[in-house]
Protein backbone atom coordinates (compact mmCIF):
# COMPACT_ATOMS: atom_id res chain seq x y z
CA UNK A 1 0.00 0.00 0.00
CA UNK A 2 1.22 3.20 -1.04
CA UNK A 3 1.31 5.64 1.89
CA UNK A 4 1.79 9.57 0.49
CA UNK A 5 4.53 12.14 2.17
CA UNK A 6 6.50 15.34 2.00
CA UNK A 7 9.63 15.51 2.46
CA UNK A 8 11.37 18.89 2.42
CA UNK A 9 15.32 19.02 1.53
CA UNK A 10 16.81 22.08 3.98
CA UNK A 11 19.66 22.03 1.49
CA UNK A 12 18.31 22.86 -1.69
CA UNK A 13 15.81 25.12 -0.89
CA UNK A 14 16.39 28.43 -2.27
CA UNK A 15 12.72 30.47 -1.78
CA UNK A 16 11.72 31.24 -4.99
CA UNK A 17 8.16 31.12 -4.18
CA UNK A 18 7.64 28.76 -7.23
CA UNK A 19 5.52 26.17 -4.74
CA UNK A 20 3.16 28.46 -3.33
CA UNK A 21 2.42 29.98 -6.77
CA UNK A 22 1.89 26.83 -8.81
CA UNK A 23 -0.24 25.81 -6.03
CA UNK A 24 -2.36 28.28 -5.96
CA UNK A 25 -2.47 27.71 -9.49
CA UNK A 26 -3.37 24.18 -9.72
CA UNK A 27 -6.00 24.60 -7.09
CA UNK A 28 -7.48 27.75 -7.89
CA UNK A 29 -6.41 29.18 -4.61
CA UNK A 30 -7.57 32.64 -2.75
CA UNK A 31 -5.99 35.25 -1.76
CA UNK A 32 -5.28 35.32 1.69
CA UNK A 33 -4.54 31.36 1.85
CA UNK A 34 -1.48 29.25 1.62
CA UNK A 35 -1.75 25.80 1.39
CA UNK A 36 2.18 25.90 1.83
CA UNK A 37 4.42 28.18 2.23
CA UNK A 38 8.30 28.32 2.65
CA UNK A 39 9.48 29.98 6.52
CA UNK A 40 13.07 31.11 6.96
CA UNK A 41 14.90 30.44 10.35
CA UNK A 42 17.85 32.36 11.15
CA UNK A 43 17.06 34.84 8.68
CA UNK A 44 20.70 36.47 8.05
CA UNK A 45 22.85 34.64 10.05
CA UNK A 46 24.95 31.62 9.32
CA UNK A 47 23.23 28.51 9.27
CA UNK A 48 19.87 29.91 7.95
CA UNK A 49 17.56 27.75 6.68
CA UNK A 50 14.60 28.11 4.07
CA UNK A 51 11.60 25.44 4.86
CA UNK A 52 8.70 24.75 2.66
CA UNK A 53 6.03 23.53 4.62
CA UNK A 54 2.81 21.93 3.23
CA UNK A 55 0.58 20.38 5.32
CA UNK A 56 2.85 16.97 6.31
CA UNK A 57 -0.05 14.43 5.88
CA UNK A 58 1.11 13.30 9.29
CA UNK A 59 0.59 9.39 10.11
CA UNK A 60 -1.36 10.03 13.59
CA UNK A 61 -2.74 13.54 12.09
CA UNK A 62 -3.52 16.13 15.87
CA UNK A 63 -5.57 17.88 13.31
CA UNK A 64 -8.03 15.05 12.64
CA UNK A 65 -8.51 14.27 16.66
CA UNK A 66 -9.34 18.12 17.50
CA UNK A 67 -11.97 18.24 14.78
CA UNK A 68 -15.16 17.85 17.01
CA UNK A 69 -17.01 17.65 13.40
CA UNK A 70 -15.20 15.00 12.05
CA UNK A 71 -14.74 17.75 8.69
CA UNK A 72 -11.22 16.13 8.72
CA UNK A 73 -10.63 12.72 7.59
CA UNK A 74 -6.61 10.71 6.70
CA UNK A 75 -7.34 8.59 4.01
CA UNK A 76 -5.65 4.73 3.53
CA UNK A 77 -3.26 6.09 1.31
CA UNK A 78 -2.27 8.77 4.54
CA UNK A 79 -3.06 12.05 2.56
CA UNK A 80 -5.66 13.96 4.58
CA UNK A 81 -8.60 15.69 3.21
CA UNK A 82 -11.09 17.90 5.04
CA UNK A 83 -15.13 18.13 4.38
CA UNK A 84 -16.04 22.02 4.38
CA UNK A 85 -19.61 20.88 4.59
CA UNK A 86 -18.81 19.92 7.77
CA UNK A 87 -16.41 22.75 9.04
CA UNK A 88 -17.93 24.96 11.34
CA UNK A 89 -14.60 27.40 11.55
CA UNK A 90 -13.61 26.39 15.30
CA UNK A 91 -10.10 26.20 14.70
CA UNK A 92 -9.26 23.64 16.30
CA UNK A 93 -7.73 21.99 13.82
CA UNK A 94 -5.52 24.96 13.45
CA UNK A 95 -4.63 24.92 17.10
CA UNK A 96 -3.57 21.44 17.12
CA UNK A 97 -1.51 21.07 13.82
CA UNK A 98 1.86 21.60 14.67
CA UNK A 99 3.00 23.00 10.91
CA UNK A 100 0.09 25.65 10.83
CA UNK A 101 -0.93 24.03 7.59
CA UNK A 102 -5.34 24.80 8.25
CA UNK A 103 -5.70 28.16 6.84
CA UNK A 104 -8.74 30.67 7.29
CA UNK A 105 -9.80 33.35 4.48
CA UNK A 106 -8.98 36.03 6.62
CA UNK A 107 -6.30 34.75 8.34
CA UNK A 108 -8.60 33.79 11.81
CA UNK A 109 -11.38 30.61 12.06
CA UNK A 110 -14.84 32.54 13.20
CA UNK A 111 -14.64 34.38 9.59
CA UNK A 112 -17.55 34.66 7.65
CA UNK A 113 -16.56 32.11 5.42
CA UNK A 114 -16.01 29.79 8.51
CA UNK A 115 -14.41 27.11 6.48
CA UNK A 116 -10.74 25.82 7.24
CA UNK A 117 -8.88 24.77 3.84
CA UNK A 118 -5.12 23.14 3.72
CA UNK A 119 -3.21 21.08 1.42
CA UNK A 120 -4.85 17.87 -0.35
CA UNK A 121 -1.93 16.69 -2.14
CA UNK A 122 -3.57 18.20 -5.10
CA UNK A 123 -6.38 15.45 -5.03
CA UNK A 124 -8.98 18.12 -4.43
CA UNK A 125 -9.25 22.18 -5.14
CA UNK A 126 -9.84 24.80 -3.14
CA UNK A 127 -13.87 24.57 -3.92
CA UNK A 128 -15.98 21.20 -5.53
CA UNK A 129 -14.35 19.33 -7.80
CA UNK A 130 -13.73 15.58 -8.14
CA UNK A 131 -11.14 13.81 -6.46
CA UNK A 132 -7.79 13.51 -8.49
CA UNK A 133 -4.78 11.60 -8.90
CA UNK A 134 -2.40 12.32 -6.13
CA UNK A 135 0.30 14.79 -7.86
CA UNK A 136 1.26 17.87 -6.23
CA UNK A 137 2.37 20.67 -8.47
CA UNK A 138 4.22 22.15 -5.27
CA UNK A 139 6.62 19.28 -5.37
CA UNK A 140 6.52 19.20 -9.36
CA UNK A 141 7.01 22.92 -10.20
CA UNK A 142 10.33 22.90 -7.21
CA UNK A 143 13.16 24.07 -9.72
CA UNK A 144 15.44 23.17 -6.87
CA UNK A 145 13.66 19.60 -6.24
CA UNK A 146 13.91 20.96 -2.12
CA UNK A 147 10.38 19.48 -1.99
CA UNK A 148 9.91 15.46 -2.39
CA UNK A 149 6.43 14.27 -2.57
CA UNK A 150 5.10 10.64 -3.17
CA UNK A 151 5.48 7.41 -1.95
CA UNK A 152 6.93 7.46 1.63
CA UNK A 153 9.57 4.84 1.20
CA UNK A 154 10.55 6.24 -2.55
CA UNK A 155 10.81 9.76 -1.61
CA UNK A 156 13.28 8.31 1.77
CA UNK A 157 15.71 6.54 -0.51
CA UNK A 158 16.17 9.71 -2.88
CA UNK A 159 16.56 11.84 0.36
CA UNK A 160 19.19 9.11 1.62
CA UNK A 161 20.94 9.34 -1.47
CA UNK A 162 21.50 12.88 -1.52
CA UNK A 163 22.58 12.87 1.94
CA UNK A 164 25.14 10.29 1.98
CA UNK A 165 26.21 12.17 -1.41
CA UNK A 166 26.54 15.32 0.97
CA UNK A 167 29.00 13.60 3.11
CA UNK A 168 31.39 13.00 0.02
CA UNK A 169 33.77 16.04 -0.90
CA UNK A 170 33.16 17.50 -3.87
CA UNK A 171 29.87 15.51 -5.42
CA UNK A 172 26.66 17.30 -6.56
CA UNK A 173 23.44 15.23 -5.69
Amino acid sequence: MVTYKFLPDLERCIRCGGCEVACKQENNVPIGIRRIRVVTINEGVPGEKNIPMPCMHCDDPPCVEACPTKALSKREDGIVLNDKSKCIGCGYCSWACPFGAPQFLGGLPFTLSGKMDKCTFCVLPFEGGEQKEPKPRCAAFCSTKALLAGDASEINEVYRKRAAARLQPGTIV
